[in-house]
């Protein structure tokens, strides 16, 4: 989530409400590649969950919830590439794996906003491959790929909040591949006139659907674009532009108010207040996260809480969020294994 257009849902229903009690998933590396843990905001962590009895394959890149909070997936390396989980306080049994599995080792997973669909970013031709999924059931025969492929491995998927549209982020010019969706890829929008300066490595749609923001490589490290069935003019950067050389990360808060982005240098996360353009960057938080790059970031479904997965242990630093960093939660009392690279809250009760 990346898997971004839900989470985005997924706190608009928790806004405004008495605080958020639900799950976090962890998408990291090393082994069992995926931790899940009760949270509750204003407390912070439970206890992680057990892993699953059929672990991931490999490094996971990618997590999310479906819209309802019954199932977990999981991007990954290694075949199968994809693993969707029954989700209830815990693991269920894996579904079983696609009947048409993805083409290489998948970096990013989103589920429609109607839980319908589930789209797997990856890394070899044709870079994005859709499933329709079905709780309890599993995934249905993989839909045909677009007649314009994006043009080199899928970083970041996401679906528009009314899930018209599909999003992939790629690393070969134009960087950004808009569809739209109906149960299928339409024909491509045309690319933005002015374009995305390097790879693009992850995307996320405004909660209302009216701005699309995309992290990459080179330049201004974040663009965002109004949104409205293609393209607008770009928004113009942000005058504290993110640190480094690649971001990674990007999200809105629940309410559209506040726009985070994950980073390759020291502060790691970075946040600004959004109203169809970038206000002034909100002061980093006291305590960092560690090492040497911010990935995944992601709000709480009520708004009031802000996770970064991140490069060195803890390797999952979570904040209250305020117009601003609160003093950073307690690390979890076992924490995940490995680089934490993306967040996903389970859905608003």
């Amino acid at each position: 989530m990346d898997p971004n257009t839900l989470k985005a849902l997924q706190g608009a229903a928790g806004a405004g409400g008495d605080g958020y009690s639900g799950d976090m998933a962890v998408a990291h590396y090393t082994s069992p590649y995926i931790s899940v843990y009760p949270w509750t905001s204003g407390t912070g962590f439970g206890t992680k969950y057990s892993d699953p009895s059929t672990t991931p394959a490999g490094n996971a890149y990618g997590t999310t919830f479906s819209p309802d909070g019954a199932d977990l997936a999981v991007a990954h390396d290694f075949s199968p590439w994809i693993l969707v989980y029954p989700w209830s306080s815990g693991f269920g049994t894996k579904y079983a794996n696609p009947s048409t599995l993805p083409t290489g080792h998948s970096l990013a997973v989103a589920f429609s906003p109607d839980g319908a669909d589930l789209a797997v970013g990856h890394v070899s031709s044709p870079y994005i491959s859709v499933y329709p999924f079905t709780s309890g059931t599993g995934f249905g025969t993989k839909y045909a790929n677009p007649s314009t492929l994006p043009t080199n491995h899928g970083y970041g998927v996401a679906f528009s909040p009314d899930g018209a549209d599909l999003a992939v982020v790629h690393n070969t010019s134009p960087y950004v591949s808009v569809y739209p969706w109906s149960s299928g890829f339409g024909t491509k929008y045309s690319n933005p006139a002015s374009g995305i300066a390097g790879y693009g490595r992850e995307v996320a749609f405004s909660p209302d659907g009216a701005d699309l923001a995309v992290a990459h490589t080179n330049s201004s490290y974040i663009s965002v674009y109004p949104w409205s069935s293609g393209f607008g003019t770009k928004y113009a950067n942000p005058s504290t532009l993110p640190a480094g050389t690649t971001s990674f990360g990007v999200n809105f808060s629940p309410d559209g108010a506040d726009l985070a982005v994950g980073h390759n240098s020291s502060p790691y996360v970075s946040v600004y207040p959004w109203s169809s353009g970038f206000g002034t960057k909100y002061a980093n938080p006291s305590t960092l996260p560690t090492g040497t790059s911010g990935y995944g970031v992601t709000f709480s479904p009520d708004g009031a809480d802000l996770a970064v997965g991140h490069q060195a242990s803890p390797y999952i630093s979570v904040y209250p969020w305020s117009s601003g960093f609160g003093t950073k939660y307690s690390d979890p009392s076992t924490t995940p294994t490995g680089t934490g690279r993306e967040v996903a809250f389970s859905p608003a009760a």
